[in-house]
């Protein structure tokens, strides 16, 4: 593996945040939000930002909006926290020539989710990450969500991916399965990135060698999150479980009616962005926002 990408490995480590896109009322990008968000999580103290994940809406944003979009967090960012752009779909050579057009100047990473919804699989899965691997100059994060996409990354295709495509340099994981995470790592090179993808189970992934995780709570809680990833990291368990069991209530809280429906909730009653998003999705309803309220209350 080359130098550069040990480097980037290692700059993920810790806290990601899957970035939600602030809309106004009228449903266009809030740009003043969007850059309280930023922020907000760069004073809470993640280590790394990801834009264009699904908690980012991007089915529902236009290839121009992307660019202004991403164009806007370098800039407010400003190289103090590494970035991570979401480019994912079900169609392999439309997201390779994607991943290709983007310029390595804007960003650390991308993260590719399995493509959804044709359900390949499993040596169609590698197929797909070979192919835009090489049509990659920036690593990717292939990224695996069996509940959204339809399949699943098997512990022994993620194996595979990680020992015989070297542009794919980690994996986020968010299959429910705790033992398919025990055997990916077991399986993987030891300096092989591997990210929890899932908040409500982030520290039994902490407990078995995940170097992180990217979070849609952490939006909302930054520092809590982070504090939490930071224990876990240092094989402090005991801290990092009283913070678990402190935030696991409200974690949970933000996908019972939608993500991320309900993290905009959150973030609307910390003051920092409106609760608006984009069809399909629609907001919480307005006894589980008063519910999200009074736990955020809490915290």
């Amino acid at each position: 593996m080359k130098p550069y990408t040990r480097m980037i490995q290692k700059k993920l480590h810790g806290t990601g945040v899957a970035l939600v896109t602030p809309f106004t009322e009228t449903k266009q990008v809030d740009y003043p939000r969007l850059e309280k968000l930023l922020e907000h999580l760069i004073a809470g103290g993640v280590e790394f930002i990801v834009v264009f994940g699904t908690t980012g809406e991007p089915i529902t944003i236009t290839q121009q909006e992307k660019k202004d979009i991403l164009a806007f967090v370098v800039s407010k960012v400003n190289k103090r926290v590494p970035i991570v752009v979401g480019c994912g779909g079900n169609n392999t050579a439309e997201i390779a020539e994607s991943i290709s057009e983007i310029d390595p100047t804007t960003c650390d990473a991308v993260l590719s989710v399995v493509p959804y919804y044709n359900k390949p699989n499993q040596r169609g899965i590698f197929e797909h990450y070979k192919t835009i691997a090489q049509a990659s100059n920036i690593p990717i994060i292939a990224y695996n969500v069996p509940g959204r996409a339809g399949c699943n990354i098997e512990a022994e295709t993620a194996i595979k991916i990680a020992h015989e495509i070297d542009t794919i340099i980690g994996l986020k994981e968010a299959s429910p399965s705790v033992e398919q995470f025990t055997y990916i790592k077991r399986g993987i090179p030891e300096d092989f990135l591997l990210l929890s993808g899932d908040d409500s189970i982030i520290l039994p992934h902490l407990s078995l060698g995940a170097h992180g995780a990217i979070s849609v709570t952490a939006n909302a809680v930054p520092q809590l999150y982070s504090d939490m990833v930071r224990f876990g990291l240092q094989q402090n368990f005991t801290e990092a479980l009283k913070l678990h069991l402190h935030l696991i209530e409200f974690t949970d809280s933000l996908f019972t009616e939608g993500s991320p429906a309900g993290v905009k909730a959150a973030l609307h009653h910390l003051g920092i962005c409106e609760k608006h998003v984009r069809l399909p999705l629609v907001p919480v309803s307005d006894s589980h926002d008063a519910y999200i309220k009074t736990l955020l209350d809490k915290l």
